[in-house]
């Protein structure tokens, strides 16, 4: 059976696998388009870039545009004002080789653009909706305040946010008031930056929510695969997926890192992102690459903190991010030195 969604009042119905295009601008063009033609053969029919991910909406334009009519694309400006908005806008269309986008999101501001507010931001985005430009107004964030705000303002007709099964109760809460205003959910880091390490598990969550459109961030081939395999067999909640999902949620309850990237960049050249929670990531999906001399390298970095606490006034989840870099670090140190995981 193959599961759909309705992105509100947008009518735009997909199957419950939308591609997150952020990965591929870390691979060559030639492999995006192998990943990006194979997704649409598969059945996957909306893919979600920005104008921030360097180089992915060109290849997404390259791949896909040939079957421009059969596919939904969003992407998204971090304009702060209406000139940078119609440059972005702009830049997107050609890159994207099309003359319209179907959900035009504001990324991740640090305020809920509305008219009148003196940025010209709301005002840009409909003038561009009456020019036919874009099809529809969304806005992205990692913050629960604009996220609110956004929904009870009635000005939006999605709200990307991130969204898995370690959620708190508060992510519970917008999904919920999204679907009392009608409004498309995408659930972006349905994988928790690779924390949740079962597809099939997050994909079931999800599922349980009929308005929400997970956004899966793809890279490998065998990632693709996966979620390709779920259109015509959708994973169930099973009582095994169920427990699988309780334990991660013990384990993983509380202060740790989603890899969102909103405190970068570090005074002291620290890949907070990653730094931060890279004790969770090799328990939990042990790969060579996290032991490298370079993986080293970045590590040994955390001891060159500047204690500014730039980082920590940056988090939209209020993590105290130096004390979470201190324990990463202390933890890396041990299994370097031979202590079991």
């Amino acid at each position: 059976m193959n599961h759909c969604v309705t992105l509100g009042s947008t009518n735009i119905t997909v199957n419950k696998n939308g591609f997150g295009a952020l990965p591929i601008q870390r691979i060559p063009a030639e492999a995006s388009t192998h990943l990006l033609q194979k997704a649409y053969k598969g059945g996957i029919n909306f893919y979600d870039t920005a104008r921030a991910y360097t180089d992915s909406e060109k290849k997404l334009g390259e791949a896909l545009h040939h079957v421009r009519k059969h596919i939904y694309i969003a992407t998204k400006t971090m304009a702060t004002d209406a000139d940078g908005f119609w440059k972005d806008l702009h830049t997107s269309l050609e890159n994207l080789n099309t003359d319209y986008v179907d959900i035009y999101q504001f990324h991740n501001p640090a305020f809920c653009p509305k008219p009148g507010d003196g940025s010209g931001l709301y005002e840009a985005m409909c003038q561009a909706k009456e020019q036919g430009k874009i099809r529809h107004i969304g806005i992205t964030n990692h913050r629960l305040a604009v996220a609110k705000e956004a929904i009870q303002s009635g000005l939006y007709e999605t709200l990307q946010f991130p969204f898995s099964y370690l959620a708190t109760e508060s992510d519970y809460e917008l999904v919920r008031m999204c679907h009392e205003k009608n409004m498309g959910f995408l659930s972006m880091k349905a994988l928790s930056g690779g924390l949740i390490t079962n597809s099939a598990a997050a994909y079931a969550f999800q599922d349980q929510f009929g308005h929400v459109l997970p956004i899966w961030g793809i890279q490998r081939e065998s990632e693709l695969d996966e979620f390709l395999s779920y259109i015509p067999n959708p994973p169930a909640m099973t009582e095994e997926i169920t427990a699988l999902i309780e334990n991660d949620r013990r384990e993983l309850a509380g202060n740790f890192c989603r890899g969102c990237g909103y405190c970068m960049p570090c005074p002291a050249g620290i890949e907070i992102n990653n730094c931060a929670r890279m004790s969770l990531l090799i328990r939990r999906s042990p790969s060579a690459s996290h032991l490298t001399a370079q993986a080293q390298a970045k590590m040994e970095k955390i001891s060159q903190c500047l204690h500014c606490g730039q980082c920590k006034s940056k988090c939209p989840y209020g993590i105290d991010t130096p004390m979470l870099l201190e324990e990463n670090y202390k933890d890396y140190q041990e299994i370097l030195s031979g202590k079991p995981l």
